[in-house]
Order: structure tokens, then sequence, then C-alpha cells
């Protein structure tokens, strides 16, 4: 079985969307992999979604419910490495370093930054439309 890192949008489109951007999420529930997460990627999410305006998408209960989910999913890994990737926007280096110490072997995500490296140490980086697909080749 192979691990899986979600980047922070892919966790809120989870959160407040339905169809394609919840597959994902689904799939880990249904343990067709493994979810690896972190404490700062879940501060970050967090952070996000108590954010003003986010009241009209989803209540504090909803969150409250996927919160407790996710940790009921994921394996939380604890970050140990310190490198320093993505210059542009360094919140990225969460998604890589929960990557590269959770052992995963794919990220989800939707920022520029992060699937413009493609691979990153062996990690494939992947659209939420490639995870999807990749998952019906089964791989």
């Amino acid at each position: 079985m192979y691990a899986v890192v979600f980047d922070v949008n892919v966790l809120v489109s989870s959160l407040i969307t339905k169809g394609k951007p919840k597959d994902p999420w689904l799939k880990a529930r249904a343990n067709e992999y493994r979810l690896v997460l972190s404490s700062d990627i879940i501060s970050e999410f967090i952070g996000v979604v108590s954010g003003r305006g986010f009241e009209k998408y989803v209540t504090e209960r909803d969150v409250r419910v996927y919160l407790e989910a996710l940790h009921r999913t994921a394996i939380f890994t604890q970050i140990r490495s310190r490198f320093k990737v993505i210059k542009e926007d360094p919140t990225d280096d969460i998604i890589l370093r929960t990557a590269c110490d959770g052992e995963a072997d794919y990220i989800v995500s939707g920022d520029k930054y992060l699937l413009s490296l493609g691979e990153f140490r062996g990690i494939k980086i992947l659209t939420v439309d490639g995870m999807l697909k990749l998952q019906m080749r089964g791989t």
C-alpha cells in the first residue's frame, strides 16, 4: 500500500466541496492508501478554515468532525527535516518535509510551486486529477 500526503489546499477542498476534490479523501478513508500528515499540516489547515469568511462554507462542527476523521484515518509523522526548497512559498516546505519524513510515495496538491517540481526525492507530486488517474490504472 502506498503512502500519500495531502497538501492543505487538498484538505480544504475535500472539506468544502463535493465530487472530484473529495474523492482522494474518500479513498483514504476507505484505506485504498495510507494518508500521511503532520501536526504542521493540521495547524496550517486550521488556520485556513478558521479564517474570516470561511463560515459561509462550513460550520465549526463540520471542521471538528473532519479533524476527528483525519486523526482516525491518517498516520501522523514527526517532521525532522529542515531543508528549504520552495523559495517563493516557504510554507510549502512543510508538505515536502512531511512527505520525506513520512516516507510517502506521492503528494497530492494544487499548489503551482509544488506541482512545478513534479517529483522530489523520489516522491511524485500530482494534482487531484493525476492521483485519481493513477488509482484508476491500479498503481
